[in-house]
């Protein structure tokens, strides 16, 4: 019989320090634990989807919020709804620990402090033939940009490789095609430069929507027109805070169960900080939808939600 819990890791983590960071683990927490690790991208995938049919009853994520979204979606893949999915955050962004809580618990692990479970909402993206779920956030037009900014930087982690991918990416990538989007039933047409989905609170290390649930059966989203780059510059210090404004010409913000986007140009697409389309894959119709109370999870009470009190 296997273990109780299978932690599958992507070694090159935390700048490749991932590892060594599993090797010091105290022995409370790995009794009973199978390490399984990742050699190459969307292995994680079928490695979690693996580990639900031998019967773990708990599969964790070490790394970051790619390592997150590929065994997420293993997880859901598998249909097996009484497996737990846990995040050990390794990585250089850590955005669904955060919205859990288990970045602090995993300051604090050596003292093993309780954890309880919670069953929370998952998206999925479809894109032409591609399905995907996302656990905290997916990003459209300039977020995609940044997501690839941030991969071919090696030598920066957390917010600093985030803002330094935001502006290399207001250098680079800034463009607002024209978007038809519709969040349930409203429907607008309208130069886009991003648009930001969130089931959790950050997007890049940015808690764009710091009131978001997981459980409340929506989608929070942030919706950037026509901002020009010295306003989106302007409203930097604003997102790094989680402070933007609720009411602007320019910025929507809202909630919806179903969003479909479609542009005249292909669309860059990411969830979780994957990709799920690029522009060079022809893409111009994607389709966004919210499963409710989908997937269990472990939390870390005291600092649920971005809590730091």
């Amino acid at each position: 019989m296997p273990g109780k819990t299978c932690v599958i890791y992507n070694p090159t983590a935390g700048r490749g320090l991932a590892e060594q960071f599993l090797k010091d683990l105290p022995p409370v927490l790995t009794r009973g634990v199978e390490l399984r690790p990742t050699t190459h991208c969307g292995q994680a995938v079928e490695l979690a989807r693996q580990a639900c049919w031998e019967g773990f009853e708990k599969v964790v994520s070490a790394g970051g919020d790619g390592t997150v979204h590929e065994v997420a979606n293993g997880v859901l893949q598998s249909g097996r709804r009484d497996v737990i999915f846990s995040v050990w955050p390794i990585g250089s962004a850590n955005d669904f620990a955060y919205s859990l809580g288990m970045d602090v618990w995993w300051n604090r692990h050596k003292d093993t402090p309780p954890t309880e479970l919670l069953t929370i909402d998952v998206g999925i993206v479809r894109a032409g033939d591609r399905e995907r779920y996302f656990v905290c956030n997916l990003g459209v037009g300039f977020n995609g940009m940044i997501t690839g900014e941030a991969r071919q930087t090696r030598w920066l982690k957390g917010l600093p490789l985030y803002a330094w991918a935001f502006l290399k990416s207001i250098v680079k990538h800034f463009a607002t095609p024209m978007m038809t989007i519709r969040f349930d039933e409203k429907e607008v047409k309208t130069p886009t430069l991003a648009l930001s989905v969130l089931n959790g609170q950050r997007e890049g290390n940015f808690p764009l929507r710091p009131q978001a649930s997981l459980t409340d059966g929506w989608l929070d989203y942030l919706h950037a027109t026509r901002l020009s780059r010295g306003q989106l510059l302007r409203y930097l210090p604003a997102m790094i805070r989680g402070k933007l404004p609720e009411k602007h010409p320019l910025l929507t913000l809202g909630q919806a169960q179903r969003i479909r986007v479609q542009c005249e140009s292909p669309l860059c697409v990411h969830a979780d900080g994957e990709f799920v389309c690029v522009p060079a894959d022809q893409i111009l119709d994607i389709q966004i939808e919210v499963l409710p109370r989908r997937l269990q999870v472990e939390v870390y009470p005291p600092a649920l939600y971005g809590k730091r009190g």
